[in-house]
């Protein structure tokens, strides 16, 4: 690609009352704008699918106002799981490329110039990540996945994953799998090219650390990634991930 690429912002939501606003402000705020937003509730049982509503319509112009809508933001909904909510809106989606972004993480202000940048040299790639903590181990731990995803090629999901939208149809998309998806995307993916590893940063919330315990939440993602490694279905590593 030369030109400045499109690019839509695919977001799966469950249950994302508490980060919704912070999402649709950094979105809002990120220079220049994504084409698109496509948000895809997954079953939320708290107000998720009313906020992101409200929001949308405040967006649309009445006959007392214009407003200048710079971002074609939309909701779908799809049954739950992250995976086929990603497959779900990545078919809405029209832009060049695809970003693929967690509801508890934030973009830094040039995500979309840093994409298309990288997307003239890559078809896919992702951010670094820091998790939102001033926990000296937290810091560490981010190195460590920012470490690990640079020597081994693969991403995690609150990385921020970007693929151009002609190389996702080829591939098929995410895998329809219970967790991992973002493991098994990006092994499809290196096999076709190398990603593209931006060293900005994307800023992912905290939350499971902190509800569960540092060190608890350490020893579990380590001992899920073996399993999943020595092959263990992805079925039996959600049931302990969300147990």
């Amino acid at each position: 690609m030369t030109a400045m690429a499109t690019v839509s912002i695919i977001i799966p939501v469950l249950n994302e009352v508490d980060n919704l606003p912070l999402l649709f402000d950094n979105i809002n705020r990120l220079n220049p704008n994504p084409q698109q937003v496509i948000l895809v509730d997954g079953g939320s049982n708290d107000d998720s699918i009313g906020i992101i509503q409200s929001f949308i319509n405040e967006l649309k112009p009445d006959n007392d106002r214009k407003i200048d809508r710079k971002i074609d933001w939309q909701m779908t909904e799809s049954k739950a799981g992250r995976a086929l909510q990603m497959n779900t809106g990545a078919a809405l989606a029209t832009s060049d490329v695809l970003l693929f972004l967690h509801a508890d993480t934030q973009l830094p202000m040039n995500a979309i110039e840093s994409v298309s940048e990288a997307m003239k040299r890559a078809e896919w790639g992702r951010f670094d990540v820091q998790i939102a903590s001033r926990q000296p181990t937290l810091r560490l731990v981010s190195q460590m996945i920012n470490w690990r995803s640079r020597l081994s090629g693969i991403a995690t999901g609150d990385q921020a994953i970007f693929i151009s939208q002609s190389l996702f149809k080829q591939i098929g998309g995410y895998p329809n799998q219970a967790l991992m998806e973002d493991v098994e995307l990006c092994k499809q993916l290196k096999g076709i090219a190398k990603p593209a590893c931006l060293k900005s940063k994307v800023i992912t919330s905290a939350r499971r650390w902190q509800q569960h315990g540092t060190w608890r939440t350490i020893i579990l993602m380590w001992h899920l990634r073996f399993d999943y490694w020595r092959g263990v279905s992805a079925d039996n590593i959600k049931a302990r991930y969300y147990k």
